[in-house]
């Protein structure tokens, strides 16, 4: 199972929607609240390609996007590989 990395806030309706389709498949994921981690969000943008919004994704080494690009991944059966890589 390949290492998944969540860049979250509390209140955001996004990611909440992205912990639970991982959450449904019983994927394992490290979140990093950049509301309590401040310090942590110049990593995520930095990571991200210059991205400020939550959550940012990340896939092993692959930097999926946000909960729209999860979600258009797992219509097009294109997650579970990535996740299982």
């Amino acid at each position: 199972m390949a290492e998944v990395i969540m860049y979250t806030k509390a209140y955001c309706p996004y990611c909440v929607r992205a912990k639970a389709l991982l959450d449904q498949k019983q994927v394992a994921y490290q979140e990093v609240k950049i509301d309590e981690q401040p310090e942590r969000r110049a990593e995520m943008i930095e990571k991200a390609n210059g991205r400020s919004t939550v959550p940012q994704i990340f896939i092993g080494t692959t930097h999926i996007g946000g909960c729209d690009e999860m979600f258009a991944l797992n219509a097009a059966d294109k997650l579970d590989p990535l996740l299982t890589a």
